[in-house]
């Protein structure tokens, strides 16, 4: 069934988040924009370029008419399609960058405020699969960019900025996949009942029981055959893939219950492309 998503507080969620990127351009130096991310041929700049070029993409400008060959990091279409925008401004200077994202994420919030919640809940293509509403995608666009300004802070030292309602919503977008994490990733065992505890902000409890297949649930059947406790924070850099699950599991992850399974179910976290 196609997710529906509210209008104003997708569009709040969105303008607060792309003010918050600019602030923190705003307050790198020079030698930032050059530091590694923990995402594989990208810098802190090549993380806003991939921004502006989605942005830009979904203002219907053209693609840059460059040659990047095929880089190690790139292993599928979508990621060509980034790699265009990034490699086309790897020369440009940090001040540049913060001014182009601005300039294209004003267009794009005029553009979205134009629209109406019927128009949020017209079909259209998404990251997740074409059988959804442009409401869903641009909750993935919050969670994307949320995800690359964390991204962002991390390889520069910077705190997080765990605000509550931005990791709900990262957190309603993720659990659109916990199913496909517990039965696919993880290969639950037949009957599982997974318990997720999530801590801090935006804490939520996530309920996968595994019946003919994996699916989400608001209450199990039967006392849980494992629970799986962390902050919310990390759980989302796990399944965002940004980091291993393992070393964590003991110290700030724990598991109770069927021990095997649940510490293969937090080493397989990860889920987006």
């Amino acid at each position: 069934m196609p997710t529906i998503v509210n209008h104003e507080a997708t569009t709040t969620l969105l303008a607060e988040e792309f003010d918050a990127i600019a602030s923190f351009g705003h307050s790198l130096q020079d030698s930032d924009w050059d530091a590694s991310t923990c995402l594989p041929g990208w810098t802190v700049r090549d993380n806003l370029s991939h921004m502006i070029g989605t942005e830009s993409m979904l203002l219907q400008l053209p693609n840059p008419e460059i040659e990047i060959g095929q880089p190690a990091h790139v292993r599928n279409p979508i990621g060509k399609a980034n790699e265009l925008w990034v490699d086309s401004m790897r020369s440009w200077s940090g001040a540049d960058m913060v001014a182009r994202f601005v300039d294209i994420t004003a267009q794009r919030m005029t553009a979205l405020r134009a629209m109406s919640q019927a128009d949020f809940d017209a079909p259209s293509w998404t990251p997740a699969g074409p059988d959804e509403t442009y409401g869903r995608f641009m909750r993935i666009r919050h969670f994307d960019c949320f995800m690359h300004e964390h991204d962002m802070r991390d390889a520069v030292g910077a705190p997080g900025r765990p605000e509550p309602t931005h990791v709900a919503s990262a957190l309603d977008e993720v659990s659109t996949g916990l199913g496909f994490i517990v039965g696919k990733r993880a290969q639950a065992p037949a009957g599982a009942r997974v318990r997720l505890q999530l801590t801090g902000p935006a804490a939520r409890e996530l309920l996968v029981e595994v019946g003919e297949r994996a699916a989400v649930v608001s209450e199990l059947s039967a006392a849980p055959t494992v629970t799986v406790q962390m902050p919310t924070m990390l759980f989302l850099r796990l399944t965002g893939g940004r980091e291993a699950g393992g070393p964590h599991i003991g110290h700030d992850v724990t598991v109770e219950g069927d021990a095997e399974f649940g510490c293969r179910l937090v080493e397989q976290l990860a889920f987006t492309i």
